[in-house]
């Protein structure tokens, strides 16, 4: 039943052009689980599980070119600076024994892609991705950076129609951890918000290899 609803809405939200979000109290973790399978992998919702309560958001237009466009500028920078880089997309990240689960827009292991081998890697429960791209056209993220707080994970690019790209890292004190805006990338250290900003701004008029050659021009200039 829930899965026919979500298959309506989607349908609903790309005849129009709003990123649609449901949420859903009370949900056990074994509904979740029935509810990702049930679902499978070729679709474009997204679900967010936290302690009972189930998101499931579904992205517009708008959103998945910005999303996209910032994935490929990631793979640019690893090509140009010769890092290695798995993307996993928008892999469903969860842990039962946390009671919480996540499917970002887009995910990659940089720092510890050397820890995954071949084209369908096993990876261990406790090795979260390095970066995770977050679109906001409509509505915050709130309920899945709780997520990746908890999954550790160490760094967040997060897309807001209002704010533009803001850069976040997880940073501990104490027993606490909690995520801090950064001026630069933990991923990329020569790369700021301030940058990323300009690229995504420059795709209002150019399309979206030019601004792709962009990027490879200003990263090769600062590494020469």
């Amino acid at each position: 039943m829930i899965s026919q609803q979500v298959s309506e809405l989607e349908l609903e939200d790309f005849q129009g052009k709003v990123t649609q979000n449901i949420v859903l109290p009370n949900v056990s973790w074994q509904t979740y689980k029935a509810l990702l399978a049930d679902m499978g992998d070729h679709r474009a919702t997204r679900l967010t599980y936290n302690c009972g309560v189930l998101q499931i958001k579904m992205p517009s237009k708008l959103h998945e070119i910005i999303n996209r466009l910032l994935a490929r500028i990631v793979t640019t920078l690893t090509e140009e600076l010769d890092l290695n880089v798995v993307d996993m997309g928008s892999t469903t990240l969860n842990r039962e024994e946390l009671d919480q689960g996540a499917e970002p827009d887009t995910c990659f292991y940089i720092q510890n892609a050397d820890k995954l081998e071949g084209i369908d890697p096993e990876i261990p429960e406790n090795l979260p991705p390095d970066l995770v791209i977050e679109v906001d056209i409509t509505s915050p993220s709130t309920r899945r950076i709780e997520v990746y707080q908890t999954l550790g994970i160490p760094e967040i690019w997060c897309y807001t129609k209002k704010y533009g790209l803001k850069i976040y890292q997880l940073q501990t004190e104490a027993s606490n951890q909690d995520y801090v805006e950064s001026a630069f990338s933990l991923a990329f250290p020569k790369v700021s918000a301030l940058v990323l900003n300009q690229f995504l701004q420059q795709r209002q008029t150019q399309n979206e290899n030019t601004v792709i050659r962009a990027v490879r021009s200003w990263i090769q200039s600062q590494v020469s």
